[in-house]
């Protein structure tokens, strides 16, 4: 019977511990081989098979090879990537951050090569990471893109390539005897202001513009730096924290005739220390960059010491350590002094204060929370949700933005703010807080985060009208605010999310149960809304109002500038979310099929819109309405009962030319565009294919 269970065990920990499907300390290593000799082909199916939290490190070992893949570890921590030598395990892989764009990514989750999220306490030794698409590319190539305002994009080869992307939540990262390379801007871009800290040893570091831009803390010893910029090598954001920055010791730099050293667009704080510096380096000093957002409050804080430069020594480079903060002496100028005793790379001693988006208002402890669970903009989002259970989307004239620091004034201001009855759905503001928090608490766990969206959906459900509609806010009804919302899809986004919610979809799946028929039925009666707000024209039916009043239902007047009329643009989203309806009613069928054959109606051939630059212009640019060959457009708005394009300005008086308005409003309203293009194009046809037969249902 023993001898039974010991047997059973073995096998156990053979078939299950080794391929890292369990959390056992036999699951704590595994191997990466491209030729199957190891436990996984690809790397990114050895980082799958672990769990997502560990307190202990997990060794992924990755034999000699080329890797061609894209690497990404999100939500998972205390993870080591291992190669046999930094030359002889090559993970590379080609992608442009412009054409990653133009595909409708709004940020850079997914650009790199190896992509961190969410993951703290990761450790890389041994391996080249490259991004190639610079290197692979014959030239500048220009493609569609949807995303911007001209639907093309000239993508460059020395245009933004990151081999290394760490978004928030991914703090005490070690590199060690890493390659990192990209012939375009941002190679190396740990990115977290607020609570990121990164420790590079050994390493070499190759690309263009900004190629090392790290935000918080970072640390970089006997690292090689290769320049293919002649804008700048290092950069730094530092505004999170006046204690942020970025430490360069005895590190060598080269790169193209006349490359700089390095910029700074916000807060920061450069230390050189010993550094080595090509004779190609250029006679300019680490300078600010005027594009940032404006003279930094903490000042200029570069700092030189023992630095040296083939061909004689600059004099902006001479020692002036005395003039940094507290004077610190060239010998204290160590990793563990970086950080500040929030982290000891090095010594490894416990942390001494507490990351600030852990515990704003205290900094110092002597038992530092762990950063596991923690997402720093889920973190925010949470100090910003009102009272009533939805977000703003500005306070006061100042717009809501996450990426900002949040310093423990605000933090406190904002929190003893929250009775405010600013809470609103405009401009995605609680609907992109309720996605966040869903996906944070997915990949944290962090409980809070799941209770903060369960508030922010039932919020949602108490802001519906008995007919089904959405106000643009709650509980606020002053002005406009109280009528039904279509008006940059605010009221299909909340559609589209307790549709979600309804359906369990993703993440969606861990809400609690109760919240799933309720939302069904916000659902339903938010249909019936759109189909009764349809507007009818000489018996027809057409489209939709970016604004409809709660009680009769038919278009109304918002701003000035926004009289009653039928949308080229609101109507887009709306028949967009009635596709996604399954099994759909013949009423649906019906309002989808008038609506879209109302856009065939009204497009405007042969014409264009354009950007330019015009000095002569109060805003210093303008767009025009040109004829263009093989173009469509679509006005923003249209006469009720003409479908005749109008354009109105502030002074509310409808005109039929884009260029009777006034500069202002011209240059910063979308009045006209192309919105349709894309529905009309695949998505009604794959609609009609699907549920209509080829037949349009009208």
């Amino acid at each position: 019977m023993k001898r039974m269970k010991w047997f059973e065990k073995v096998t156990l920990l053979l078939t299950v511990g080794i391929w890292g499907n369990a959390s056992s300390v036999n699951a704590q290593q595994m191997s990466v081989a491209a030729d199957g000799s190891g436990n996984f082909r690809t790397i990114q199916a050895a980082i799958a098979s672990l769990p997502d939290h560990a307190a202990q490190q997990r060794v992924i070992t990755i034999k000699k090879g080329t890797y061609r893949e894209q690497v990404s570890i999100d939500g998972k921590d205390h993870i080591t990537l291992r190669g046999a030598s930094e030359k002889d395990v090559i993970i590379t892989f080609a992608r442009a951050r412009d054409a990653y764009r133009c595909e409708g990514n709004t940020d850079d989750w997914g650009v790199a090569t190896l992509n961190l999220r969410n993951a703290p306490d990761i450790t890389l030794e041994n391996l080249t990471v490259i991004n190639s698409y610079g290197f692979d590319a014959t030239g500048d190539v220009t493609i569609d893109c949807p995303t911007d305002a001209s639907k093309k994009k000239t993508i460059s080869k020395t245009g933004h390539q990151m081999a290394l992307r760490t978004l928030p939540g991914t703090t005490r990262l070690v590199v060690r005897h890493c390659t990192f390379r990209a012939l375009g801007g941002d190679t190396v871009s740990p990115w977290d202001t607020e609570v990121g800290m990164y420790y590079f040893q050994d390493c070499t570091l190759e690309g263009g513009v900004d190629f090392y831009c790290p935000r918080g803390w970072a640390y970089a010893e006997n690292c090689r730096f290769i320049c293919h910029s002649t804008s700048a090598a290092i950069w730094h954001d530092g505004s999170g924290n006046a204690d942020s920055k970025t430490v360069l010791k005895n590190c060598s730099f080269e790169g193209d005739p006349g490359f700089k050293l390095g910029r700074y667009h916000r807060e920061s704080q450069f230390y050189l220390v010993g550094c080595k510096f090509s004779k190609d380096m250029a006679d300019a000093d680490i300078y600010h960059a005027p594009s940032g957002p404006g003279t930094p409050k903490w000042g200029r804080r570069v700092y030189y010491s023992n630095c040296k430069r083939q061909g004689g020594d600059f004099a902006w480079f001479k020692d002036n350590l005395a003039s940094a903060p507290g004077a610190p002496k060239l010998a204290s100028l160590t990793a563990d002094w970086t950080f500040g005793g929030r982290w000891f790379p090095v010594s490894g001693q416990p942390a001494t204060v507490r990351l600030a988006s852990i515990d704003p208002t205290n900094t110092h402890a002597t038992a530092p929370k762990p950063e596991a669970g923690i997402d720093s903009v889920a973190e925010k989002m949470l100090v910003y949700q009102r009272a009533v259970g939805g977000w703003p989307k500005a306070v006061g004239e100042a717009k809501v933005d996450y990426k900002r620091p949040m310093s423990a004034q605000l933090r406190a201001a904002t929190l003893a703010d929250a009775k405010r009855i600013d809470a609103t759905i405009d401009n995605n503001a609680t609907t992109r807080e309720i996605r966040h928090l869903t996906t944070a608490f997915k990949q944290t766990q962090n409980a809070a985060y799941k209770q903060a969206a369960e508030r922010g959906v039932r919020y949602l459900l108490a802001m519906q009208y008995a007919n089904g509609g959405f106000p643009q806010y709650y509980p606020d009804r002053s002005n406009y605010r109280h009528q039904i919302t279509y008006n940059d899809n605010a009221m299909v986004q909340v559609l589209r999310v307790l549709r979600s919610v309804a359906q369990g979809e993703g993440d969606f799946a861990l809400f609690d149960p109760a919240l799933k028929p309720l939302a069904q039925d916000a659902v339903t009666r938010g249909i019936d809304c759109i189909l009764k707000t349809q507007y009818v024209q000489n018996g027809k039916l057409t489209a939709w109002c970016a604004q409809h009043d709660e009680k009769t239902l038919l278009p109304a007047k918002a701003r000035n500038f926004e009289l009653a009329s039928l949308s080229g643009a609101e109507t887009v989203g709306i028949v967009e979310f009635l596709l996604g309806v399954d099994n759909p009613s013949p009423e649906v069928k019906k309002a989808i099929g008038s609506a879209v054959a109302w856009l065939e109606t009204v497009k405007m051939p042969g014409l264009a819109l354009q950007e330019i630059t015009d000095p002569k212009q109060p805003t210093g640019r303008d767009r025009i309405v040109v004829p263009t060959a093989g173009a469509t457009l679509w006005a923003r708005f249209y006469e009720l009962d003409t479908n005749r394009p109008i354009y109105v300005g502030r002074d509310s008086q409808a005109r039929y030319s884009l260029a009777e308005i006034e500069n202002e409003r011209r240059a910063n309203y979308a009045y006209a565009g192309t919105w349709p293009a894309k529905l009309l194009a695949t998505e009604y046809p794959q609609w009609q294919k699907k549920w209509e037969n080829g037949k349009s249902g009208l």
